[in-house]
């Protein structure tokens, strides 16, 4: 405003007009920092139900740029947790009590998940279920730090004069997809994929095993050096909406020291009854479970184990499931419709089975001849494969060679193990087709298929 050249007489109105401005200027502004701050904070709670890294994951900026039927495909590592006998416990408690306890154990476990790169996909009654985007080794060290973090807890609830409480953790890898679910009323982003059931089965298998901890083959595979943690073969299970049985692997890390340290002398000991106990030989079995239990009396899975021998040999009931000692036939399921492809995975499982008969009979120089061959096959196969991924632009390709890389690293183990001599014919001949098994059930028939469809899909592209 300019004041008039002319009349004085005019400044006192000047200056209240401006004053006036003024206050309706810093009305405004404080009503903007009010809606701005109102904003940050919508957006902070909205984030309390879709984290931004799952936003992130989507390749959207803000939950209002969500829309229903929004989606991604990534390779995964999925993490169920829940808390052992909870439906009893809550029995005891009020409503609100019972709130309380859910929320001050997730209250310690989300943190956790957090620091290790997790996001919490979604809270169901007492149980997390979290995605790890950075890979296996981030999901199983929050699985274990989960546990140690469970111990502090239960420390401070006997000093309430509370119960100790226990969880079961089950992990899994594997491609999933991201999307959001819903009507038009209620919507929500979620993960859903086989390797998302899979996860869950596993996790409700720890109450069988009562073992805190346990992981797929597919989440061993992925690892980048299963050496470094304390894993053991525990056992093979049929999975509900699953035709092949899947193998699930225990690590205990997170137990004891004490505990830890003797499941890991025993380590051998253990895989190798479980090992005769599948192969229905249980008078080999149970002298060595025997020994696990007096030198471990906390190793459940083993004295699981040792009345399994037990009642097997007194009515004859076996708790297996029945494909491991059989001879692996090629099938129409493990036919992607890649010709090259096919005739590769052929000659694999005709020269695995073939390394398992000659280990069974001690002919020595087809053992030898025929693991030369895997190893030749493993180079060159996989060299194909890369090849024609990297040629059609595959998203997944670093996950599908690590898969690789881990069949490579098993292969160089079998053979470490069955020339060390060290081992009986039949040990290592189940050890032969359980490889051979959880490649096929894991690899050709899940990754491998994905490929074929993604090849098959740019194929397609080209000729029209």
């Amino acid at each position: 405003m300019k004041l008039p050249a002319n009349e004085p007489s005019s400044l006192p109105w000047f200056r209240e007009e401006l004053r006036n401005k003024m206050a309706a200027l810093e009305q405004e502004i404080a009503g903007h920092r009010h809606t701005l701050d109102l904003l940050r904070q919508t957006e902070w709670a909205y984030g309390r139900f879709v984290p931004s890294k799952m936003l992130g994951l989507l390749d959207v900026q803000s939950i209002l740029d969500l829309r229903l039927g929004d989606q991604t495909e990534k390779h995964m590592t999925v993490l169920f947790t829940d808390i052992r006998g909870f439906s009893q416990l809550s029995e005891s408690m009020s409503p609100q009590q019972t709130f309380a306890f859910i929320n001050s154990f997730f209250g310690e476990m989300e943190p956790v998940i957090s620091q290790h790169g997790g996001i919490v996909d979604k809270y169901i009654g007492d149980a997390i279920m979290a995605i790890f985007p950075s890979g296996a080794d981030a999901g199983l060290r929050c699985a274990i730090a989960m546990l140690e973090q469970l111990g502090r807890y239960n420390a401070g609830r006997v000093r309430a004069g509370y119960g100790p409480i226990d969880i079961g953790i089950g992990l899994n890898a594997g491609l999933v997809m991201l999307g959001v679910i819903g009507g038009t009323q209620r919507m929500e982003g979620t993960v859903v994929s086989d390797a998302v059931n899979l996860t869950s089965r596993i996790e409700d298998t720890t109450k069988i095993y009562r073992t805190p901890l346990l992981v797929s083959e597919t989440l061993l595979s992925d690892l980048n050096d299963p050496s470094i943690y304390r894993i053991r073969f525990l056992d093979r299970i049929r999975v509900k909406g699953k035709t092949r049985p899947q193998s699930v692997y225990e690590v205990f890390d997170g137990d004891s020291e004490q505990t830890g340290a003797g499941k890991e002398r025993t380590r051998s000991r253990f895989e190798q009854a479980v090992a005769y106990y599948h192969l229905k030989d249980v008078q080999k079995a149970i002298p060595l479970l025997e020994t696990c239990v007096q030198e471990v009396p906390d190793d459940y899975p083993a004295r699981l184990y040792l009345d399994r021998c037990r009642e097997f040999l007194k009515s004859g009931r076996h708790e297996g499931t029945g494909e491991i000692s059989a001879n692996l036939e090629w099938s129409d399921e493990l036919v992607l419709g890649v010709p090259e492809i096919d005739e590769e995975h052929q000659q694999l499982v005709a020269n695995m089975n073939s390394l398992g008969h000659a280990i069974k009979n001690g002919e020595l120089t087809a053992v030898g001849q025929t693991l030369a061959f895997l190893e030749e096959y493993a180079r060159f196969h996989f060299d194909n494969e890369e090849n024609a991924m990297q040629a059609a632009g595959y998203p997944m390709l670093d996950s599908h060679i690590k898969e690789h890389r881990s069949f490579s690293a098993r292969l160089a183990n079998l053979k470490r193990d069955i020339t060390s001599g060290l081992h009986d014919s039949r040990y290592l001949a189940f050890q032969v087709q359980l490889f051979l098994i959880d490649w096929l059930a894991n690899h050709i028939v899940r990754t491998d298929r994905h490929l074929a469809n993604f090849l098959h899909y740019r194929a397609h592209e080209v000729a029209t």
